[in-house]
């Protein structure tokens, strides 16, 4: 797993090639990957939104934004973590993603205060780019 923190909030990442999704000679490749929030701060924050940059083996990107992560905007409180499966599909065996979460404070003299998250790069490889 790779992870990164961002004012105090740690996001870890981890991907695993679907095996059972996949179609290579389609150009189907398809990831689970694993995301895991951990709060390392003394107030409850709520993830409220989502950006991702999804980029593939070519180069090309696209942006997916929504509230929440698969259809949750979890609190999480000091010292514990959330964490969420989702997939991703790429036309080629390599890829990666990268983004970021606006999340927001939920202590009673900093209520409202949003900020921004970083999540870090990480890759989408299937297994015969390996050998």
């Amino acid at each position: 797993m790779i992870s990164l923190t961002t004012q105090e909030i740690r996001v870890s990442a981890e991907s695993i090639y679907q095996h059972e999704y996949s179609v290579p000679n389609k150009r189907q490749y398809v990831y689970a990957y694993r995301i895991q929030i951990g709060n390392e701060g003394n107030v409850p924050v709520q993830l409220l939104s989502r950006t991702w940059e999804v980029i593939d083996g070519t180069g090309n990107r696209r942006v997916v934004e929504g509230e929440g992560v698969v259809g949750q905007q979890p609190v999480i409180m000091p010292g514990q973590f959330h964490e969420y499966t989702s997939w991703v599909q790429f036309e080629t065996p390599i890829g990666a993603m990268c983004g970021s979460y606006i999340m927001q404070r939920m202590d009673r003299f900093k209520e409202g205060t949003s900020f921004e998250v970083e999540v870090p790069k990480f890759m989408h490889v299937a297994p015969e780019m390996l050998n």
